[in-house]
């Protein structure tokens, strides 16, 4: 498929500044494979499609505060740093974004606040990229709970377009979150609440995690007409062994695998057997999901509503079926759904 195939216009106004007041209350677009059948419904009636039996698979990475704002020395000037991943604990050197960027150099120094932290930069990775080496007299808790601190909630200014709010800081993290290391929520998590996982387990629903630490290049801009031709950054994954024993059960049972998020869909989808199995692994995946694509593990996805020309929705495409997920999406902007992280949801059986 083309880039192009999936450009079309959301209103600015559908892309949601603000999380629902309640997580459950969010609006839910249930998308029928079997029948192309549409409904409109609100996030806590999906305990009505799913029983006993069923397993839903979530992502229980942790945002950390990954927005830094520091000073550099001599001219004082105020820099954003973003950190991307930490590259050697022992040594503090992280990969990060730096902004504006022309005026960071390797061997400037940066200053944070009142705090006792500062970074050298070492290297350049790309044009915005660099290599950053913390000097931190402490130990390695102190100096994570240093940059918890002084970091900000590393909501994407690029679409919501507000100041980050102290509310944010617990919002922008879903109720399975327990893993640190994503840079951004893995979305589609946000609308649970402990209640309606209560609810799901008197269903005989189980509930199960895999990681996935969840990084920019989820949503950096496709800038090639040809997808096979995009390459997606690698981001750390791990599944358990009780997720792969809940998982096959269900699947040998015939009953519903459900991907929280496309991080969860992507994760599964790159661990699986030669007999089309799930298996417990550790690693780095880069798979990047697009039409046509054969699931072997998932046979629900719950996700949010994607913008145009993101993986995201591409990966959505792919489980859906581009015609009807096409469709749907018309429909959500004639409904005015909520577009992004803090939008509404969408549930393909």
């Amino acid at each position: 498929m083309k880039l192009s195939d999936f450009k079309f216009d959301v209103p600015k106004k559908l892309v949601s500044l603000y999380p629902s007041e309640n997580r459950d209350e969010s609006r839910l677009m249930v998308l029928h494979r079997d029948t192309g059948k549409i409904e409109h419904r609100v996030f806590k009636d999906i305990i009505e499609y799913f029983g006993e039996g069923d397993v839903f698979v979530t992502n229980d990475t942790k945002v950390f505060p990954a927005r830094l704002y520091g000073n550099k020395e001599k001219t004082g000037a105020e820099i954003e740093v973003f950190l991307l991943r930490e590259l050697n604990p022992e040594l503090r050197l992280w990969d990060v974004l730096v902004d504006p960027a022309r005026k960071i150099r390797v061997g400037n120094k940066l200053y944070f606040g009142d705090s006792d932290l500062v970074a050298e930069v070492i290297d350049n990775t790309t044009s915005r990229g660099r290599t950053i080496r913390f000097l931190f007299d402490g130990t390695e808790e102190e100096f994570h709970k240093t940059i918890d601190s002084l970091g900000e909630t590393p909501l994407l200014k690029e679409f919501i377009e507000r100041k980050v709010e102290a509310e944010d800081r617990e919002r922008y993290q879903t109720v399975f979150a327990k893993n640190v290391g994503a840079v951004a929520a893995p979305t589609a998590g946000l609308h649970f609440t402990p209640h309606l996982l209560k609810r799901l387990e008197l269903q005989g629903v189980e509930v199960t995690p895999i990681t996935l630490h969840v990084g920019l290049g989820t949503f950096r801009q496709v800038d090639v007409e040809d997808l096979t031709k995009h390459k997606m950054d690698s981001e750390n994954y791990s599944i358990p062994e009780g997720t792969v024993n809940l998982v096959n059960k269900a699947l040998d049972e015939k009953k519903r695998v459900v991907a929280v998020g496309t991080t969860s869909l992507k994760t599964v989808e790159s661990s699986v057997t030669a007999n089309g199995r799930l298996k417990a692994s550790a690693g780095w995946t880069d798979k990047f999901i697009i039409p046509p694509y054969e699931f072997k593990i998932a046979n629900a996805l719950i996700t949010n509503f994607h913008l145009p020309e993101s993986t995201l929705l591409m990966t959505t495409s792919a489980f859906g079926g581009y015609d009807l997920v096409m469709k749907a999406y018309k429909e959500a902007i004639k409904e005015k759904y909520r577009f992004f992280s803090y939008g509404d949801a969408m549930l393909i059986l």
